[in-house]
């Protein structure tokens, strides 16, 4: 029985009768009935960004086709086991053609669910700062990206989209990596 996201929760360890039956119905050449699971796992989705800045510290930003305003380059993780640093690169590459190879784990934060929208968690890394050579390398993906621009921070965090904001202010106020929940330090939680 899958879960949500086709996800299969653990099976409960097989009795001495039940194992009995399973191994002789093997030896038979027919497979065994699987045991139900003992829950379903939830599907959480989860997407990973980057900062990336130039020398002079401004922030990379682009702007997207399919929705309203600026945000950073980044998107949901695959489901075939891609962790979220490989999302932030494989999305770095596909958004924008840039290769990032370094980075610290800036902010995680999660998402609840709404209406019309999974929720879910964010993984931000702080990708450091490209030399120009690289960023004038930027090659946009045009099904999803209609331009990009390097911005200052403060000019950043006005053009950034609402939740992208939070986590980007949030992480670029200190070198920890900071736990957010919809955008918002947890009390409690350093």
């Amino acid at each position: 029985m899958a879960g949500a996201g086709g996800r299969r929760a653990a099976a409960r360890p097989m009795g001495p009768a039940a194992l009995a039956v399973a191994l002789f119905a093997v030896t038979q050449g027919n497979q065994p009935l699987e045991p139900e699971p003992a829950f379903e796992l939830p599907a959480i989705p989860a997407s990973a960004g980057a900062m990336i800045f130039d020398r002079k510290h401004r922030l990379l930003i682009l702007k997207p086709t399919y929705k309203a305003g600026w945000t950073i380059p980044g998107g949901v993780m695959e489901a075939n086991g891609e962790t979220p640093w490989d999302a932030c690169r494989r999305e770095v590459t596909e958004e924008c053609g840039l290769q990032v190879s370094t980075a610290r784990l800036a902010c995680v934060g999660y998402r609840p669910p709404r209406p019309g929208r999974p929720g879910g968690m964010r993984f931000l890394f702080d990708c450091g700062a490209l030399d120009d050579a690289s960023l004038a390398g930027v090659v946009l993906q045009p099904e999803e990206i209609s331009e990009s621009r390097l911005a200052g921070l403060p000019e950043a965090l006005t053009l950034l989209a609402g939740p992208v904001r939070r986590r980007v202010k949030a992480a670029s106020k200190t070198k920890k990596c900071r736990y957010l929940e919809n955008g918002r330090p947890v009390p409690g939680v350093k």
